[in-house]
């Protein structure tokens, strides 16, 4: 699959799964902005993609103008619970680079599961992506836009009971739906 496949079903993803159920109420203002960095990184290893995390961060530091980056990595950590233990590494980066508090990596992959849920939960979905991918957000506007938003600890349960209402089969679909393009242009559609 090439760079700019990757980007079009992630953006895809963005744009009918998270803002089109308002998943994250902030995500809208940055995509219409064009404030969001959607960059694949052809890391093979969890070495390459802590050098492509840390290069992502430097770029954050020096270019403000770019709010948030997706860091999307499709040929390492496929594997969930793989990804999941290296949010610990990603994390333990921005310490290292004392950059914890000023950004936060939340965490997306296509077969996220909360703890205490079954693997084809609905739930799952408000985490679900077409590639796993870390996103980088920053903590000052992020703080900022929840902030001004009401009743921003209702979100997750909103979420959940969004997600539940919708079914996992729908959500499934919608999820596929990303590639939908990638494999018209493929079969000549």
């Amino acid at each position: 699959m090439s760079e700019s496949e990757v980007v079009n079903a992630t953006r895809k993803w963005v744009e009918d799964v998270v803002v089109g159920y308002n998943l994250c109420p902030f995500a809208k203002r940055e995509l219409v902005k064009d404030r969001v960095r959607f960059v694949v990184t052809e890391a093979g290893t969890e070495d390459e993609l802590v050098q492509a995390l840390h290069a992502e961060l430097q770029l954050l530091e020096d270019q403000p103008d770019v709010e948030t980056t997706l860091l999307i990595h499709p040929s390492v950590l496929q594997n969930f619970y793989a990804y999941n233990e290296f949010l610990d590494t990603a994390d333990a980066l921005l310490d290292y680079l004392e950059l914890e508090g000023i950004y936060q990596i939340a965490s997306f992959h296509p077969d996220y599961q909360f703890a205490h849920t079954e693997a084809d939960a609905a739930e799952n979905y408000t985490n679900r992506s077409p590639y796993p991918m870390l996103h980088l957000l920053r903590e000052a506007s992020l703080e900022s836009a929840i902030d001004s938003y009401p009743d921003v600890d209702g979100i997750p349960d909103r979420n959940i009971e969004l997600m539940n209402r919708e079914g996992a089969d729908k959500l499934k679909s919608l999820l596929k739906a990303c590639f939908s393009e990638i494999e018209n242009k493929r079969t000549g559609e």
